[in-house]
């Protein structure tokens, strides 16, 4: 059995990419931690909303990376000499990866209440039309 691909199509050009895309997101992982919101704000606005309660804001990271959204969060071990009977918040690191489409840009991260707001601007698609003319061959 072959695999079909984006690639089978021919009236389907250049859309190689594509499918390299859906690839990568796939292997983003599905791990459930932290939890997080996407919404969309506006007609070309959303906003990502991670559940990091207990991370500061010098224990998280954002970063873009080949088209993806990176966010990590490594906590510090802070027990300074304290002695815990019962540790059920674990400090976790975690890393979740959001794939960007092309016109889409990073704007502003805020830390509100344990939530981690950022925000994303799609640009507004232009209306091209191209006219071709046509050559007379000699």
């Amino acid at each position: 059995m072959s695999k079909l691909t984006l690639g089978s199509y021919p009236h389907m050009l250049g859309f190689e990419q594509l499918e390299r895309l859906l690839e990568r997101s796939a292997k983003s992982g599905n791990e459930g931690y932290p939890p997080y919101n996407i919404e969309q704000t506006s007609d070309f606005s959303y906003r990502i909303t991670l559940a990091v309660a207990g991370f500061a804001e010098e224990d998280l990271a954002i970063t873009i990376e080949d088209r993806q959204l990176v966010i990590r969060g490594r906590q510090g071990e802070d027990s300074d000499g304290r002695v815990f009977l019962h540790r059920g918040i674990a400090a976790r690191q975690f890393q979740r990866m959001f794939v960007l489409a092309d016109g889409v840009e990073v704007g502003e991260a805020i830390m509100e209440n344990g939530l981690l707001h950022v925000d994303l601007t799609r640009s507004r698609p232009e209306t091209v039309v191209q006219t071709i003319n046509i050559r007379k061959s000699e």
